[in-house]
């Protein structure tokens, strides 16, 4: 793998931009919601809210003073603003002023510049770029030459591309230009560029390849050009100081620079010269036009990019030579270059602290008539999306079922692509032939033999020590008579032959569901031999393209069947994403404000309201029209593709295939339970049969030896016997 050493230890010394907060000026919540609370419910609920309404207004004291610039500051004023954010958002939710007290904020670029307006989604908008501009100061102070201070630094950036990115999809209009889509749009580029540029010195650090290091750098590059793109395309362009746009563009020529660096690094390698030397001139081209253009931009920075400059030249001069001395290869022009390869590890996350569903403040401010007018609206837009889904659902399953019917889309893979199994089926024959398949069996069958036949020579054997030691007992009891006073061989054995015989009854049935199992599997074994088949579809039977139409007609008709299955498909997806939107409307659905703030009649509300789902109730109706026509389109379609591929006698010859396959598989799982069964059986039976073996050996050596020193003290007692008759 190609080292990461060329360019990369200065990136972590250059600095960020972070984002600086908007100004606001002094306005008096406090009175204004109480009027407002005394007009819209009662002076009784506005006096019982005193104690909100003091909070709000203290949190709104609080956010017009400049906040502290120290970490610890910075963290509170996060939540100060997050804080105040979901109480202006209950304000607006619950007690229905959106637009009767003016608020006025400056722009965070132009402190020059401000807007007044009357409406609270001016003011939510304006703390939310804050909340933004805090977490870009939080990162952009971050100690970045330690692990956790480059991981703190990179959360922090992708919170604050969050929160940019949520100020985007709710842009005001009227507002100074910091609050535009393009240029919250920019902002979330910018935060998006630094947590990869974090991420960039996490791998240069860990050492990582340099092709990923290059993918990694690339994408940083492009997140800062698309930040450049977007600075000096309106309505930007004349907004921002030219450090800014310098610093952008520098870094943006700056990590395409350190990319393309990275990636000739393998080039060399490879001894792919002529690619490496077009890349290091791009990238130096690129570093040599942002150093022209750039004004303002930090000295640290600017020094960082002459020393890549010079890294890169030296590299260039060097590829250079050895071209020329040693690999003499072509130089491709730029145009014939492709496009560095990027790996993303930035993005934008999820806002968080902004949800109110558990906020309390003014929680017992909603009057009963308004819950029970918001129950009232919400059984409405129910009923018009049971309605929807019930249509789509309906749709959906006259679909299936007549696709079912007409044998598709089946019919058409099967000329295409062949006969294809179920996927369960097709698992089990292969999970069949992974063990041997039928042949596999027999194998089996084998070991059961043997296992059996080593059963029976145990049996054998330990009756043979059995009968041996008792002949020999009753031998010398027919000798010595009365004088051999020992216990019978026959009771001692007792339990041992007993045991012999009830195992030798066990082998005796054994044998004979060996028998009834072989038998079953030589019976069968011609139907098991289709599961031999590999790949197992062979087996199945071919629909093919009709020989007897010579002009093309068969071409026309599947390819016209195939085009009406595609629409149906699409017409489908359609309907899924309406009943998305659907669902989604209704999420987003809150008449609560409009009921509290507004002067229209509670009926013709509820009708305008409703009225905004019936864009979607008219697709979705127009969708499941179509569907029906393409279905019945489709159904004469399929009818001529049957005749002309002759798919009835297909189908039949199929569905015996299929059952011929299903009733191997499970014949042939049947034969190898049985045979798993006997060899388990056999395996245990060995064991006892081996243990009762070796007590029947030590019995016949113990009596042995009991016996010899029986029959010695039997002679020596004869011996005496003779001596004293001879006196």
């Amino acid at each position: 793998m190609a080292s990461t050493s060329s360019s990369s230890s200065s990136s972590q010394a250059m600095p960020f931009l972070s984002v600086p907060e908007k100004k606001t000026s002094s306005v008096d919540l406090h009175k204004f919601l109480k009027d407002h609370i005394s007009a819209n419910f009662s002076s009784h609920d506005a006096a019982a809210s005193e104690r909100e309404l003091s909070l709000v207004r203290q949190m709104r004291s609080d956010l017009e003073k400049q906040p502290s610039p120290s970490p610890t500051s910075a963290e509170s004023r996060l939540d100060l603003l997050r804080r105040y954010f979901r109480a202006i958002s209950v304000v607006e939710r619950r007690l229905g002023c959106v637009s009767s007290i003016s608020f006025t904020w400056y722009d965070a670029f132009r402190s020059n510049k401000k807007a007044s307006l009357k409406a609270i989604g001016f003011e939510k908008a304006a703390v939310l770029f804050n909340i933004g501009a805090v977490h870009s100061q939080i990162g952009s102070a971050a100690e970045r030459d330690t692990v956790e201070g480059r991981k703190f630094a990179y959360a922090k950036f992708q919170k604050a591309a969050g929160v940019f990115e949520l100020l985007k999809e709710n842009a005001v209009v009227g507002a100074t230009v910091d609050l535009t889509a393009e240029c919250a749009g920019m902002l979330e580029r910018l935060m998006l560029a630094q947590a990869q540029e974090c991420m960039f010195d996490k791998v240069i650090v860990d050492a990582k390849g340099a092709i990923l290091c290059s993918k990694v750098a690339k994408q940083a590059a492009s997140f800062y050009s698309e930040a450049h793109s977007a600075l000096t395309a309106s309505p930007l362009d004349q907004h921002f100081d030219r450090a800014w746009v310098s610093h952008v563009q520098l870094k943006a020529a700056y990590f395409y620079a350190e990319a393309a660096a990275l990636y000739c690094t393998d080039l060399h390698e490879k001894e792919d010269i002529g690619e490496e030397i077009a890349r290091l001139k791009l990238a130096v081209s690129s570093l040599s036009d942002a150093k022209k253009s750039a004004k303002g931009a930090p000295s640290s920075l600017l020094e960082s990019v002459s020393k890549l400059e010079n890294k890169m030249n030296q590299k260039l001069e060097k590829a250079v030579k050895e071209n020329n001395q040693v690999y003499l290869m072509r130089v491709p022009p730029v145009s014939a270059l492709a496009e560095l390869p990027a790996a993303v590890l930035a993005q934008s996350a999820d806002v968080e602290g902004l949800d109110i569903s558990s906020e309390t403040l003014f929680a017992n401010l909603i009057p009963e008539s308004s819950k029970k007018s918001v129950s009232k609206y919400d059984d409405m837009v129910d009923d018009v999306i049971r309605i929807q889904l019930d249509k789509i659902k309906l749709a959906k399953e006259v679909s299936k079922v007549k696709l079912q019917e007409m044998g598709l889309p089946d019919s058409i893979s099967a000329v295409e692509n062949g006969s294809n199994l179920p996927a369960e089926l097709k698992a089990q024959v292969e999970a069949i032939q992974d063990r041997g398949g039928p042949d596999g069996l027999k194998v089996e069958l084998k070991q059961l033999k043997d296992l059996r036949r080593v059963n029976l020579e145990l049996m054998v054997q330990t009756e043979e020590m059995l009968q041996k030691e008792e002949k020999e007992d009753s031998q010398y009891r027919a000798q010595y008579k009365e004088k051999w006073e020992r216990p019978e061989s026959g009771v001692l054995a007792k339990n041992m032959r007993d045991r012999l015989s009830k195992y030798a009854e066990n082998l005796k049935e054994a044998g004979v569901s060996d028998l009834r199992v072989e038998n079953s599997m030589l019976e069968n074994f011609v139907t098991l031999t289709i599961l031999d088949n590999r790949p197992i579809e062979s087996a199945l039977p071919s629909l093919t393209r009709p020989v007897t139409y010579l002009d093309g007609s068969e071409d026309r008709t599947l390819g016209t069947l195939k085009q009406s299955l595609t629409q149906l498909e699409t017409h489908a997806a359609q309907l899924e994403s309406l009943e998305e939107n659907l669902k989604e409307l209704k999420t987003k659905d809150d008449i609560l404000p409009k009921l509290l703030g507004g002067t229209s009649s509670e009926d013709d509300l509820f009708k305008k309201e409703i009225e905004k789902y019936n864009p979607i109730c008219e697709e979705i109706s127009k969708h499941i029209q179509i569907i029906e026509q393409l279905l019945s389109q489709i159904q004469a379609q399929n009818i001529e593709f049957a005749n002309q591929f002759r798919f009835v006698e297909y189908k039949i010859s199929f569905e015996q295939s299929l059952e011929h396959i299903r009733t191997a598989v499970a014949k042939f799982r049947e034969i190898k339970e049985n045979f798993s069964e006997g060899i388990k059986f056999y395996v245990s039976l060995q064991e006892v049969l081996n243990n009762l073996k070796q007590q029947s050996s030590d019995f016949v050596m113990t009596r042995s030896i009991q016996c010899h020193e029986m029959v010695e003290i039997l002679k020596k007692k004869q011996s005496g016997w003779r001596i004293f008759g001879n006196r």
